[in-house]
């Protein structure tokens, strides 16, 4: 990357910030917002090798459309074209039920562009991570237990853009089905019990 490249992230990022700049992660410690955008960025760049800038400006700004009064216009404005373009392409509609937008995201996964599919792995990460972790207190572990079973199902779609990507994806997701099926047996220890 050039050093015009860094600055257009580090405008990515300030410009993130400020956008996220009231909001807290759902997780357990109410993390500052940003943490997020940041960890997909960095996830992208240090496992996947991404070395797309405008892949790596989207990232940290993948959410502001979505969670923030960001208009589309202001994100072409600072930051063209292109980048707006991965953004929408990962912005959910909020118009729509939960359900549905998560349906769509299903649905849509194998028709984005290389550069979206990134993106939207790095962030299925991340928040695996979150509901692994640190989950929202309010998640019961069925709900968490949902979200790994839908996560596979949108990645089916996303295969393929990240070699690197994909295998750290099929680790945490491993990872997380893994320490949800322990928290169900300490939950529920006639589940361990062989049948007699």
């Amino acid at each position: 990357m050039t050093s015009h490249d860094t600055l257009v992230i580090l405008k990515a990022l300030k410009f993130s910030a400020e956008k996220h700049r009231h909001q807290r992660r759902k997780d357990r410690d109410a993390s500052p917002y940003i943490n997020h955008p940041i960890d997909v960025a960095e996830m992208l760049l240090r496992v996947g090798e991404v070395e797309d800038a405008e892949i790596i400006v989207a990232a940290l700004l993948h959410d502001t459309i979505e969670d923030t009064r960001t208009e589309p216009v202001e994100i072409e404005k600072e930051f063209g074209k292109n980048v707006l373009s991965l953004v929408l392409e990962v912005t959910d509609n909020k118009g729509l039920s939960k359900e549905a937008r998560k349906e769509l995201q299903v649905k849509n996964a194998p028709h984005k562009s290389a550069g979206a599919k990134q993106i939207k792995v790095a962030d299925k990460i991340s928040n695996l991570r979150d509901i692994t972790h640190s989950p929202p207190t309010k998640w019961s572990l069925q709900r968490r237990q949902e979200y790994v079973d839908w996560a596979h199902r949108v990645m089916d779609g996303l295969r393929g853009a990240n070699t690197r990507l994909d295998q750290l994806f099929d680790e945490v997701a491993g990872e997380a089905r893994k320490k949800l099926t322990e928290e169900a047996s300490v939950a529920n220890p006639e589940l361990d019990r062989p049948a007699e």
